[in-house]
């Protein structure tokens, strides 16, 4: 979530002025490995620490029990949270990873799968995908109902990971604003232009891009059937894992081809814990696992379709966040050209790999194109 730490920082303040006594919650299901302290870990990595927000963090694993919806989903709550004398979510909006409908990442999944915690982030998704919007609202109704929560502030990016709008959702109407947001996210949303592609190149993968890793919208390729993304690339190669998602390698699972060091840096239990609660275990499936990051693009062009591997079209980005430099190969040069939204940066010239047969530039290249 784009500029997290200072959006935080103002709600608490502005709570503070109000005469209040504020402190966070962290709120994502099951993420950090579904510890208290490994949630704590993953906001302060985030930049988002008692320090700099100015109050204290209390997290905890336990909930209370608000409820069960007709169709049996027990709805839960952080119990922090739940006791607090008011509550203010704060959360990005935008298309998500797993499922569609008309509320998917927002204000209400982070009411009811993110202060859910475990528990709640489990009950809801073991409903299944294709219920998932609808069992959200629902839960997150009921959560208003019986709960104190005074209102949402809810962020809006555009395709630059910037942030374009800010909206202050009273409790009231956090429902139907939650809903429209989510429109004009999708209109917003990152995408590579150039299609279709041989080979995609990931540099990163990580959390903090993705909860799915890196962005099915952005890569063209699901773990759920139910998301409707695309176009799909023949081949897709990995060749990191961002620190920030401490080994964290949910999404791997929709790749073809990764590297040894991208391997050694999981952390297996984090991600099963996160493929578990999901309900699902094509996310973390390990694909093929080469030694250096020039055999793992190497064996993605053997075994794509294509003939000659001098028009094979490959694109390479940092992450599925940010793709506003990107790599093209020379072939697509022309097309390139004819795109209106498209702005050369130099000449074709080779990867730069060192002696290990590794990229030198993984994970900030972008920053200086």
């Amino acid at each position: 979530m784009a500029g997290l730490p200072v959006i935080v920082k103002t709600v608490v303040e502005a709570v503070k002025r109000c005469g209040a006594n504020p402190f966070i919650v962290p709120a994502m299901g099951s993420h950090g490995g579904a510890t208290a302290m490994g949630q704590k870990e993953v906001l302060e990595s985030l930049g988002v620490t008692e320090a700099v927000i100015g109050c204290s963090i209390i997290s905890d694993m336990e909930v209370v029990q608000l409820g069960t919806l007709d169709n049996g989903l027990v709805v839960y709550m952080d119990k922090n949270a739940f006791t607090a004398d008011g509550i203010v979510i704060i959360n990005r909006v935008k298309p998500h990873t797993g499922f569609s409908g008309d509320h998917e990442s927002g204000l209400l999944k982070m009411i009811t799968v993110g202060l859910g915690k475990q528990k709640g982030a489990s009950a809801v998704h073991s409903a299944g995908r294709k219920s998932m919007s609808s069992n959200i609202a629902a839960a997150a109704r009921m959560a208003l109902k019986n709960t104190h929560i005074l209102f949402g502030v809810a962020t809006i990016e555009n395709a630059y990971d910037q942030v374009m709008q800010i909206t202050a959702a009273p409790a009231t109407q956090i429902v139907d604003i939650d809903k429209d947001l989510l429109v004009t996210a999708k209109r917003n949303m990152a995408k590579i232009l150039l299609q279709p592609l041989d080979i995609l190149i990931v540099d990163q993968i990580g959390k903090e891009f993705s909860g799915a890793g890196m962005d099915p919208h952005v890569t063209g390729r699901a773990s759920w059937p139910d998301v409707s993304v695309g176009p799909e690339p023949n081949r897709i190669v990995i060749l990191d894992i961002s620190e920030k998602s401490h080994g964290n390698a949910v999404g791997m699972g929709m790749a073809d081809v990764c590297t040894r060091s991208f391997f050694d840096k999981i952390n297996f239990d984090m991600c099963y814990m996160n493929a578990l609660t999901a309900g699902g275990t094509q996310s973390v499936r390990v694909p093929m696992v080469l030694s250096s990051d020039r055999l793992a693009i190497q064996a993605a062009m053997m075994t794509c379709s294509t003939v000659d591997p001098y028009q094979m079209r490959i694109v390479r980005i940092p992450n599925t966040l940010r793709i506003r430099d990107i790599y093209i190969s020379e072939c697509m040069k022309e097309d390139a050209l004819k795109n209106q939204s498209i702005s050369l940066l130099g000449d074709a010239e080779e990867l730069c790999f060192d002696n290990s047969g590794n990229l030198q530039d993984i994970g900030h290249y972008d920053d200086h194109l």
